[in-house]
């Protein structure tokens, strides 16, 4: 590769990234460049509803980032390499966004380091990258740079996948013999922990049964999948691509495959802006419309409203429904480690990942390097597992990934000690949920009383046999013990969710929107806690609420309990069951110059559909408030 065109650093600085966009090339001398440029940033939720190819998003790439970036700009501008800071590629699954570079004219992507999926979605899908900033300047001064030099330095089997055509290819050549495993499986035995556990036991092994006696940090193998889904933002892509690569044939164990009409399933609701319902439900109803399609044609599950089986957010349909402890579970969403909570291993990947999973029933695993966390002490007052999380990530050794030696090093954390038993499930998949907004792999409950009794009153299962615990003496790459007592009500400021605040050094931020909502902040659990806070009071002037249980059997809970009632009571807005406002959806988008607190996990600038501040803050936070019309602490009401 010879730079025949330009160079856009994404600078923390404004003008000097206005400056580039005017046509200016910007001399590197060290600049501050922006941390965690997200995935939503790259390619809006609303640009996502228009298709997956390159030719339709490229126009997209970047659009309004650091309110400067216009439709179309990046594209004209004639930039052939980027050039980010560390986290690049932080949020969702989405392969879009390697797809929208493409489509922008993006031949390189170079950053200080690079987000887990984001980072896999590259490999597979031919986009070449490096850690290596010096890269630049080599192009500048005229050198020839043979970007496949890169994947010489990535792991053999992402070697393997990016000098053999891709994902895709080497998935036909697997199911033709024609490969076998890129690892040793024939290795001793040692102490693992919960991760590593999962990971050795689900191994594919080339012949036989799966399951080896070992894996190490870095090691990357092919894993047997228990559960697999898409939604409709990917489904489309996930079977276009399964179609050209594999035809007709049917999918692996197709049992053990849904797809989830929950993302768009709010757009047409009373309280959605008429410009949002204009730009976005006619291509998302069509994106709709091909999903429902390759569910008859595959045999597919389909859960929705109106569909053969029920409707909600697909993560927290995966807790209820679908997964068991000592799981490997892959959908294309990045909130997947939600079912970590019940001891499985679960994570997002993208679209050629599940496209190649649905085929072979495996997906490929960088194996994790493990970090336990210790959670001692107990919850006084409204403590929740919200604060927890948002404390954890938001610490320097998670948020400046203290932990990463390598650029494809991946991470996860393990939650155990005596003090999760104060919590149940519901309450605990916050913690996991949330693990990805840490730039975290995945996270995983150690076995607990709360994941025997969820299985027992939900499913009628006795899960204790199955439970993985760890071996004596299993080792992790750091062992981090947080006592309750130590962890203040926390927020994340605007922005990314790892900009952690103490609650009580914003209390003077005035709220106008209020979103109780999404697979992290719309369980019975959440419903509940901000009820308690509510009852007996009503919203302050000038605020609005909106509340969205995360699936109908919520929706059906709070009903019965009084819950909804309460919440339309004080004037809040009640929707249906579905994934809306989190991502700019459905009720509860901020309006022109409201600033909003949200139980939502994810905080990036324009995630909810339009510009203007979200704080993401614990349930019980934001119904206090709501009551105040400022963040409050609701022991303070």
């Amino acid at each position: 590769m010879k730079l025949t065109g330009r160079v856009l650093y994404l600078t923390d600085e404004a003008s000097l990234l206005a400056s580039q966009l005017g046509g200016a090339d910007l001399p590197w001398s060290g600049q501050s460049l922006h941390y965690g440029v997200n995935t939503d940033l790259m390619i809006s939720g609303a640009a996502c509803t228009l298709g997956y190819t390159g030719e339709v998003l490229g126009p997209y790439f970047l659009e309004n980032f650091k309110e400067l970036v216009q439709k179309g700009s990046v594209q004209s501008g004639g930039f052939q390499v980027i050039v980010g800071g560390d986290a690049y590629g932080s949020g969702s699954s989405r392969e879009v966004a390697v797809v929208a570079h493409q489509g922008a004219g993006i031949e390189l992507v170079v950053a200080r380091s690079f987000q887990r999926i984001f980072q896999e979605n590259m490999v597979y899908g031919g986009m070449p990258f490096t850690t290596d900033l010096g890269v630049v300047e080599r192009l500048r001064g005229g050198e020839d740079v043979d970007t496949r030099r890169f994947f010489e330095d990535l792991p053999l089997f992402f070697r393997s996948v990016a000098e053999g055509g891709g994902l895709l290819e080497y998935g036909k050549r697997l199911l033709s013999g024609a490969v076998q495993p890129t690892y040793d499986v024939n290795v001793p035995p040692r102490a693992l922990n919960s991760v590593e556990k999962i990971i050795a036991r689900r191994t594919w092994t080339g012949a036989g049964a799966d399951g080896i006696a070992d894996v190490k940090p870095g090691d990357q193998v092919l894993c047997r999948t228990a559960f697999r889904g898409v939604h409709e933002y990917t489904a489309g892509m996930v079977v276009a691509l399964y179609r050209e690569a594999f035809g007709a044939a049917p999918m692996y164990a197709p049992e053990l495959v849904a797809a989830f009409e929950d993302h768009f399933v709010l757009i047409d609701e009373a309280t959605v802006p008429e410009n949002v319902k204009n730009a976005r439900l006619a291509p998302a109803r069509q994106l709709t419309i091909e999903m429902v399609d390759a569910c008859e044609e595959y045999g597919i599950r389909l859960h929705g409203p109106g569909r053969p089986f029920k409707a909600g957010v697909c993560h927290r349909l995966v807790v209820e429904d679908y997964a068991s402890p000592g799981d490997i579970i892959v959908l294309t969403d990045s909130h997947t480690p939600t079912a970590g909570v019940l001891n499985a291993f679960a994570f997002g990947v993208g679209s050629t990942a599940m496209a190649f999973a649905f085929r072979t029933g495996l997906i490929p695993v960088t194996v994790p390097k493990v970090v336990r966390v210790v959670v001692e002490g107990e919850p006084r007052g409204v403590l929740s597992p919200k604060d927890l999380i948002l404390h954890i990530i938001g610490d320097p050794y998670f948020r400046e990934e203290h932990w990463r030696s390598a650029p494809t090093d991946t991470c996860v954390i393990q939650f155990g000690g005596p003090s999760l038993e104060h919590w149940n499930v519901d309450e605990l998949s916050v913690l996991t949920n949330m693990t990805v907004e840490g730039g975290l792999m995945t996270g995983v409950v150690e076995p607990c009383q709360p994941i025997v009794d969820f299985l027992r009153s939900r499913r009628g299962v006795d899960c204790t046999a199955d439970l993985v615990h760890a071996d004596p003496g299993a080792q992790y790459e750091r062992v981090i013990h947080v006592n309750l007592d130590d962890v203040p009500l926390t927020v994340a400021t605007p922005g990314d969710s790892r900009n952690r605040a103490r609650l009580d050094s914003v209390e003077s931020v005035a709220i106008h929107n209020i979103v109780i909502a999404s697979c992290t902040g719309g369980s019975l659990s959440d419903l509940r806690a901000a009820a308690d806070v509510l009852r007996g009071q009503r919203m302050a002037p000038g605020v609005r609420m909106t509340v969205t249980p995360s699936s109908a059997d919520v929706a059906a809970s709070a009903e019965a309990e009084g819950l909804l009632d309460l919440f339309r009571s004080v004037g809040a807005v009640v929707s249906p069951p579905g994934c809306g406002s989190c991502i700019g959806n459905g009720p509860g988008i901020p309006l022109p110059g409201e600033t909003t607190a949200s139980t939502t996990n994810r905080n990036f600038d324009r995630r909810m559909g339009s510009a203007g501040p979200v704080y993401l803050v614990s349930p019980a936070v934001a119904a206090a408030s709501a009551i105040t019309g400022k963040l409050t602490d609701p022991r303070r009401l």
